[in-house]
């Protein structure tokens, strides 16, 4: 059951995270109008890079690989959108406050998801480790 649950958390969260990236791609000037407002820089630049990163962490945690790595790379860039993108104590015309705020909750939840599945990982890599070198002393 502990297996089945943890491939089940990792495919969603990176399955939350690859349609978004697709989608960056596919309604770029929508995304580029939204960070516009709220006064990023190298806008173009930083949405390719967010869209790259999100379908690589997704489809490595889709396999199974590299999942420390994956998982802190998205939590460090979900710190990044909140308080760049989900910044509801700013105001901006035509955004709704409210929205951003729980745009930022939930995205406070991902990111504890990320940092849980993180360490589990590392916890069974650690396991995994300590059993091999376990094995080849007894060799």
């Amino acid at each position: 059951m502990y297996a089945v649950l943890l491939n089940a958390g990792r495919s969603l969260l990176a399955l939350y995270f690859f349609l978004p990236g697709i989608m960056k791609f596919i309604d770029w000037d929508r995304h580029v109008a939204l960070m516009e407002t709220h006064q990023m820089i190298m806008v173009p630049l930083l949405l390719a890079l967010a869209g790259i990163l999100q379908m690589g962490a997704s489809v490595c945690l889709f396999m199974n690989k590299q999942v420390v790595v994956c998982a802190l790379g998205l939590a460090a860039m979900v710190l990044l959108i909140n308080v760049s993108l989900h910044d509801f104590w700013n105001l901006y015309e035509g955004v709704d406050v409210k929205h951003e705020m729980q745009n930022f909750v939930k995205n406070l939840a991902i990111f504890a998801g990320l940092l849980l599945l993180a360490a589990i990982n590392m916890e069974q890599s650690s396991k995994a480790a300590i059993g091999e070198e376990n094995q080849s002393s007894d060799a």
